[in-house]
């Protein structure tokens, strides 16, 4: 407030002093009444700066009155929160504490307790041992007293009794294993008439083999270089477009192409020749003849699928189930081509309906499409019934069809009479001699399982596996097995091969036991 008094003064004086150096002339009377004026002025500036200061003093201190009795109620409130909180806490600190001693007077009353029954217990302890070791005196004295009487010691006499209880078990586990199969042979005569249709109906099964290289034949050894190209970017080029591998080896001029996918292995084939006939083998021509080959193996499938549909009569199929029978072309099992084997049904169940005089077009129809699933079985989920089914769905065939594809291995009730038609025809279809064949290697692997098999129990000497795996000829050590063993021994192998081994009909299991005495003459 001072600064602002004597600020004030001073703009006073500077205005007089301008007034004075502006006018340089002035009269002696005008010159004291402009002092007079001004001195007045300052006056009245110094009483109002006194006026103001005072009025500043007065509110800092009424506010400074006021912060201090603020400051009091706070302390003053927080004092009384704090020792609210205080009893608070000294309230549930004695009502723990309450709790704490009334636990301990239940915790030492239990412990008391326990401490009697321990005492109880540690004498009865004392008593059964007492009373155990009178027992063992007894059970003492009473093995011996046996042992004296029967000649045995008690082991000899445990070795004896188990030896009597087994045999008696094997002897009976024997007669009643004979009793059940001669009672199973006379009941499968009585009902063999009966059963004959449904087994030739199923006699189908569902492994399947398939051919998984195709040989291309080059015209000089040379060519095998220019197929494998610089860095082997070539052979790597062809390999990544048609996802197969080519077996480049010591074969003098093939190339052997391999691929679980007979469609692929098929573009691969006809790239490859393609790319031969014409010399030219870079990436970007690899690129080009690959993409003509897919082109030209869907085309050839969508000819042989109406070429499949025009052989047996059927007409009206939709382009896309005409297109599958075509795939089927490049599917296998057993050997057995799938479109040719779905032909054959269907020019069969044609014939048979015929004969029973049922409709022979939707016979004919439904035999063609019976395996219709098998042309994507390796690309969806699902077994080739599950897929034909609902590709038949999907393609508006009728509900005759569906059934018959539904049906045809035993998997639903055929509803009509095409549909056990259709079965018979894919039995007849598949069983007829040279239908379907075996690989060697799957072939020799299964005869080596089941010799391993026979092995591997106590007592087998050796084993062999004949006519072809129909049967299996177990030799057995007379001294490890006896005649009553041998129709276990039979029994658990025959189980243990059903368990572990597929295979198409039954195998034979031939247990054989020979006792030899040799003496010499000298």
């Amino acid at each position: 407030m001072t600064t602002i008094i004597t600020s004030s003064i001073v703009a006073v004086i500077a205005v007089v002093v301008t007034l004075l150096i502006a006018v340089p002339v002035v009269s002696k009377r005008a010159v004291d009444k402009k002092v007079r004026e001004d001195a007045e002025t300052v006056g009245t500036a110094e009483a109002k700066a006194r006026n103001i200061i005072d009025e500043a003093l007065k509110t800092a201190e009424t506010k400074k009155r006021e912060a201090l009795l603020e400051a009091k109620e706070e302390s003053l409130k927080t004092k009384n929160e704090v020792e609210r909180e205080t009893r608070e806490r000294r309230a549930e600190l004695q009502k723990y504490e309450k709790r704490v001693i009334s636990k301990e007077e239940s915790v030492d009353k239990k412990a008391d307790v326990l401490e009697r029954r321990e005492n109880e217990l540690t004498a009865k302890e004392a008593n059964v041992r007492k009373k155990e070791k009178e027992v063992d005196e007894l059970h003492t004295k009473g093995v011996q007293e046996l042992e004296r009487i029967s000649g045995l010691t008690s082991d000899e006499a445990k070795d004896v009794l188990l030896k009597s209880v087994e045999d008696e078990v094997k002897i009976d586990t024997a007669k009643l294993i004979k009793e059940m199969e001669s009672k199973a042979k006379e009941e499968a005569g009585r009902k063999a008439r009966e059963y004959v249709v449904t087994a030739i109906q199923k006699c189908a099964v569902d492994h399947v083999a398939e051919s998984t290289i195709s040989v291309v034949q080059l015209p000089s050894d040379e060519m095998k270089g220019r197929i494998i190209g610089r860095e082997g970017r070539n052979i790597r080029t062809l390999e990544t477009l048609t996802g197969v591998d080519l077996i480049i080896d010591d074969t003098p001029e093939a190339v052997v192409l391999s691929a679980f996918d007979p469609i692929r292995r098929e573009i691969a084939r006809i790239a490859l020749e393609k790319l031969i006939v014409d010399g030219r083998i870079h990436p970007a021509r690899i690129e080009e003849m690959v993409e003509k080959a897919k082109k030209e193996v869907e085309q050839n499938i969508r000819e042989e699928g109406e070429a499949a549909a025009l052989e047996v009569g059927v007409h009206g199929l939709h382009p896309e189930l005409i297109r599958l029978l075509g795939r089927m072309k490049f599917r296998s099992s057993y050997g057995q081509n799938a479109l040719k084997h779905s032909i054959e049904v269907a020019q069969l169940s044609g014939l048979l309906a015929g004969e029973v005089g049922c409709d022979v077009r939707m016979a004919k129809r439904a035999g063609l499409l019976h395996d219709i699933g098998k042309s994507i079985d390796h690309e969806v989920e699902g077994s080739h019934i599950q897929i034909g089914v609902t590709l038949c769905k999907k393609y508006k065939e009728s509900s005759l069809v569906i059934n018959a594809v539904e049906a045809h291995h035993g998997d639903v009730e055929p509803q009509s009479l095409i549909a056990c038609l259709v079965q018979a025809a894919d039995a007849i279809s598949a069983a007829r001699p040279g239908a379907r064949r075996e690989t060697l290697e799957t072939y020799t692997n299964r005869l080596k399982q089941l010799e391993d098999i026979a092995n591997s129990f106590k007592g087998v000497e050796k084993s062999f596996a004949i006519q072809a795996g129909r049967e299996v000829r177990v030799m057995v050590v007379p001294e490890q097995v006896t005649d009553s063993d041998m129709v276990l021994v039979a029994r658990d192998i025959s189980k243990q091969i059903e368990a572990e081994l597929e295979y198409p009909g039954q195998i034979k299991v031939n247990v054989i036991r020979e006792s030899r005495v040799t003496d010499y003459a000298k």
